[in-house]
């Protein structure tokens, strides 16, 4: 297996998730508890391709607070080259989910104005030029600006690149570089908010409209529905296995970004690479953390609950 050298570039910051006991009802106080670690979507999906075997380094923004050293520190921890910039008069950046008793997000709160301001800027970096050069491929998020992306795009042309849609808000951030991706990662509602369409489209629909703008390959989740991923030649399906329990859904859909992303640079088929993108996935819904801890053991027992894909049409 070749050892890939990916550069993520994007979010790197604390997750808080208040997880509720509770029946949720809105307006009222919930009995819960709260659960603190760092996160973001290109670390999360960079710290799970790394447990798979590629070689990583991130470019993200950080204040210079107690929170910030935590990011630095989970960076290191991760065996992942921390290239991040540090402003030491701003707030790092954070992100707070409320979780109903199930696990599933009821709101979510994202104060990131630190990646608005500083992504664009820090792109132009001669440093970053460098890294890229050195990268076989690029891991990015919606977390940076349209401008930053579209920054991004240009550097990393000849490369692939592969990217998390985050939010339907920041999702169509990507709109321009579309054609640029290799494979972009998303739920059904950034996949709608992309492609001009509401969630309740058809999902064939909604990936002919990804298409049309563009989009050569990219994967739809769907909690617990079937997950697709398609490309020029195929649009298959998976129906998740069910959790043997669920801890967390928080940070599922990146760790199905960073393993199909080591997939796909090893030169697996879409359907394997789905296969463990599912996997991993089925991992991080049962982990109390953002990223689960993928042992080569817990890995294969959770592929071998994965069923192989059907195609669609």
């Amino acid at each position: 297996m070749t050892s890939h050298n990916i550069l993520a570039v994007g979010g790197a910051h604390v997750d808080r998730r208040g997880r509720m006991t509770g029946t949720f009802v809105p307006g009222a106080s919930i009995p819960g508890a709260m659960r603190e670690d760092v996160g973001g979507g290109a670390f999360n999906a960079l710290r799970t391709a790394v447990q798979l075997g590629a070689r990583g380094s991130i470019v993200s923004m950080r204040g210079g607070d107690a929170v910030g050293d935590a990011v630095a520190r989970a960076i290191a921890q991760a065996g992942i080259s921390d290239l991040s910039a540090v402003f030491l008069d701003r707030a790092t950046p954070s992100y707070t989910a409320l979780l109903d008793s199930e696990g599933d997000v009821v709101a979510a709160l994202a104060d990131m104005a630190l990646y608005e301001i500083a992504f664009p800027k820090q792109l132009r970096r001669a440093k970053l030029r460098a890294e890229m050069a050195a990268a076989d491929a690029v891991l990015c998020d919606a977390n940076i600006p349209a401008a930053g992306l579209q920054r991004l795009a240009a550097l990393g042309e000849g490369k692939p690149i592969f990217a998390i849609a985050i939010s339907p808000a920041k999702a169509v951030r990507l709109t321009d570089i579309l054609p640029a991706l290799a494979c972009l990662y998303m739920n059904r509602r950034e996949a709608a908010a992309l492609a001009g369409m509401g969630s309740d489209d058809p999902v064939e629909a909604i990936i002919d409209g990804l298409k049309a703008r563009g989009l050569a390959r990219g994967v739809v989740t769907q909690g617990s529905r079937t997950a697709i991923a398609f490309d020029a030649f195929h649009v298959l399906a998976i129906a998740p296995p069910a959790p043997r329990k669920i801890v967390d859904v928080t940070g599922a859909g990146d760790a199905l970004a960073g393993a199909m992303t080591v997939a796909l640079l090893e030169g697996l088929p879409l359907s394997q690479a789905l296969r463990q993108g599912v996997a991993a996935a089925l991992l991080a819904v049962e982990s109390p953390t953002s990223t689960p801890e993928l042992s080569r053991a817990a890995f294969a027992d959770a592929l071998a609950l994965v069923s192989a894909p059907e195609e669609m049409r």
